[in-house]
């Protein structure tokens, strides 16, 4: 199977803090490389950021690049 190489990219940032939210949520912050507020990473388009993003939308703001 091959996949296309998505050129479009994600800005995703912190808004809302992760204490006392479940470790797994925690998790899913940490694999998209946030952690403190209003830090922001650039990410690559695909299904499987946008279900992280998903998991934890009520933390994050999201802007297409």
């Amino acid at each position: 199977m091959v996949r296309e190489r998505s050129e479009k990219q994600l800005a995703v940032t912190q808004i809302r803090s992760m204490i006392g939210h479940p470790v797994r949520t925690r998790q899913v912050l940490r694999g998209l490389g946030l952690g403190k507020l209003h830090r922001t990473v650039v990410c690559p388009d695909t299904p499987e950021i946008r279900g992280m993003i998903a998991r934890v939308s009520h933390l994050v703001e999201v802007k297409e690049v």
